[in-house]
């Protein structure tokens, strides 16, 4: 997901794409400490996601 994209977006649907992927980055963590994880590497992927999202959600807060 690139940032120009979640500036399209409205303030409510990125509060709830932040809600989700922080829930998914919470199961996630979960899974791999069970060792039940099938892609380690996808949680960066989440992680950047969601770094992205509460940096635009600020920006725009800001204005």
């Amino acid at each position: 997901m690139k940032a120009v994209e979640l500036r399209d977006l409205g303030l409510d649907e990125l509060g709830a794409k932040e809600r989700d992927l922080a829930d998914q980055l919470f199961r996630m963590r979960i899974q791999k400490s069970m060792g039940q994880l099938e892609a380690p590497d996808q949680i960066r992927t989440v992680r950047r996601d969601l770094a992205r999202i509460k940096t635009v959600l600020r920006q725009k807060q800001g204005q």
